[in-house]
């Protein structure tokens, strides 16, 4: 039987290179994200390279009761997924403080709020069949406090923490759950979090998110429960682990607070 893997924010970036990997192995697809015509462009190209079915559904994952409309849908249509990419996020540069509490909410509901639904709505149908995968995109982020960014590093930490313990719970069961944490990548998300002119980004090749999408699916078919897609994560990972708390928040925050002109 043909399976099938639901992916969030699947119109650019990382989502849309996951959606060619998925469908190159032959994967049917549900696409989730908010442009309609980004998501039909990408339906059209995948079933037409790879001969897949591929299922549109425009939603914003950041408002309320998202997660339950995704579901009930892929019921009602009688969609079993079989694996569960969880990519949708953004990110809010600048102090807490001054910051649109309603954006903050926006970004909490989506990083945190939403994943954790639809991990808990698609999972028993996994347990069910002893087989699945659940790929949760977190971030290097989550090793760390992150001034200037803070909501951000925190969400990231609970998308990691949350995943790797999940993992541990279904150890046996045949499902396996992955974060996946990668560095600055230069995809839709730069822009969205308005820190293209980040030092952070400079230098940071476009092509890098099919490189780390690769990994990912990798890692997740590995069943890993933290994947770090290079040396550069791997090494900032531990650092964080090893430098002084207060040196990493001085770090952390000296690199975002600092721009391009």
């Amino acid at each position: 039987m043909t399976k099938t893997a639901l992916i969030t924010g699947a119109s650019s970036g990382f989502g849309a290179q996951f959606a060619k990997l998925f469908a190159k192995d032959g994967y049917n697809l549900v696409l989730v994200a908010r442009s309609t015509d980004k998501l039909n462009a990408i339906k059209h190209s995948l079933e037409g390279e790879y001969g897949v079915d591929v299922t549109v559904i425009t939603k914003d994952l950041s408002a309320q009761g998202a997660a339950e409309e995704i579901y009930a849908f892929t019921q009602q249509k009688n969609i079993n997924i079989d694996v569960l990419v969880n990519n949708a996020g953004f990110g809010i540069l600048g102090d807490f403080a001054p910051s649109s509490l309603a954006k903050q909410q926006q970004m909490l509901n989506l990083n945190i709020i939403t994943l954790t639904k639809l991990c808990h709505l698609y999972l028993p149908y996994m347990l069910a069949q002893k087989k699945g995968h659940i790929l949760n995109v977190a971030s290097i982020a989550g090793f760390a406090p992150g001034p200037g960014m803070a909501t951000y590093y925190a969400s990231k930490a609970y998308v990691l923490n949350f995943s790797d313990a999940l993992a541990t719970e279904l150890k046996g069961s045949g499902v396996t759950v992955t974060a996946l944490c990668p560095g600055p990548v230069n995809t839709g998300f730069a822009d969205a979090a308005g820190f293209k002119k980040s030092l952070l980004f400079s230098g940071k090749e476009d092509g890098k998110a099919a490189q780390v999408s690769r990994y990912g699916y990798s890692a997740m078919k590995k069943g890993k429960a933290i994947a770090l897609p290079d040396i550069m994560c791997k090494l900032g990972a531990f650092a964080v682990r090893l430098a002084p708390r207060s040196f990493a928040k001085w770090f952390i925050y000296t690199v975002q607070s600092n721009r391009k002109e």
